[in-house]
């Protein structure tokens, strides 16, 4: 991928900007220290939800825009032929940029779908691999376990006058085809990606409004589906990596995080107890901390940046 920019400090704090292939990549640089890129989830979400204060007292975070959530990064193809390889590319020049040898990358949620692929198939410059919130497989598996959880979490709040509005979300996600709608069904299960949501609801609601999202269909440009089953090549991950999950998540839960800890060779396991799918936000000490420690720890050995 050729690149273009006009940028003289590609790590300086703020936003920059830079044309790949025709598609412009943002990304935003907070903090200090060690350059973390983070790469957040959906797929569609907007990056800001990502921003973890805690991180950014140690480290460099380089927080990416995914292409395709602003109109001028969009694929012709949009909303189709968002796959992993195609992020991973568009990393790849991202870190290349950054003119560091080597980084950290952490991704949450289908972020961390797109971290491990990268990290299989693009870790020369990778120090460490944070997976937050992942699972090692996609369809029916992965859905059956979602439903079961999802249905724990109904039975839990069976009471709440605020339940109906969440598996009314739920129930519309099958048909999302707009923006507006991917954006809605994002506000509205995110009571459930919570440990507690309507215990701190004075705290998260205004988080739960802030949440921006951009339709994407998850289909190849050919419109075939992007199946995922990492299981085999996870066994054979080079670099080092933290797996994170919230005890309560319901999308992404510990079931899954378990196996990834068991197939990766050389990895740790942090599981936050009072958290759902948003630890950095329930429990941002934690997080932070051993995000931190797992990065100069690595630095230390390696010699990163």
């Amino acid at each position: 991928m050729k690149t273009a920019t006009t940028h003289t400090d590609p790590l300086s704090p703020g936003t920059h900007a830079y044309r790949t292939g025709g598609i412009v990549q943002r990304y935003h640089v907070h903090g200090n220290g060690p350059v973390c890129v983070a790469q957040s989830g959906g797929p569609g979400i907007h990056w800001d939800y990502m921003r973890m204060p805690a991180l950014e007292e140690h480290l460099t975070m380089v927080y990416v825009e995914p292409i395709g959530t602003a109109e001028d990064s969009r694929l012709p193809s949009h909303p189709h032929g968002y796959t992993r390889e195609r992020y991973s590319l568009f990393l790849q020049a991202l870190i290349n940029r950054l003119g560091v040898p080597k980084v950290h990358l952490l991704g949450h949620s289908h972020g961390a779908f797109v971290a491990a692929y990268h990290a299989l198939h693009r870790a020369e410059q990778l120090a460490g691999v944070v997976l937050y919130e992942g699972a090692p497989v996609t369809g029916p598996e992965h859905g059956a376990e979602a439903g079961r959880r999802v249905e724990e979490f109904a039975a839990k709040y069976a009471d709440h006058p605020g339940l109906p509005g969440v598996m009314a979300a739920f129930g519309a996600m099958a048909a999302i085809s707009s923006d507006e709608q991917t954006e809605a069904v994002a506000r509205g299960v995110l009571p459930s990606y919570f440990a507690d949501y309507w215990g701190n609801e004075e705290r998260l609601a205004p988080f739960r409004d802030s949440v921006r999202a951009t339709y994407i269909s998850g289909l190849d440009a050919d419109l075939t589906p992007e199946a995922i089953d990492d299981r085999a090549a996870l066994k054979k991950l080079e670099v080092p990596a933290l797996v994170i999950v919230g005890r309560h998540d319901v999308i992404c839960g510990p079931r899954w995080a378990f196996e990834m800890d068991e197939l990766i060779p050389d990895s740790q396991l942090l599981v936050l107890e009072n958290s759902g799918h948003m630890g950095h936000i329930e429990e941002p000490e934690l997080f932070a901390d051993a995000v931190r420690d797992f990065v100069l720890r690595n630095n230390l050995r390696d010699g990163a940046v």
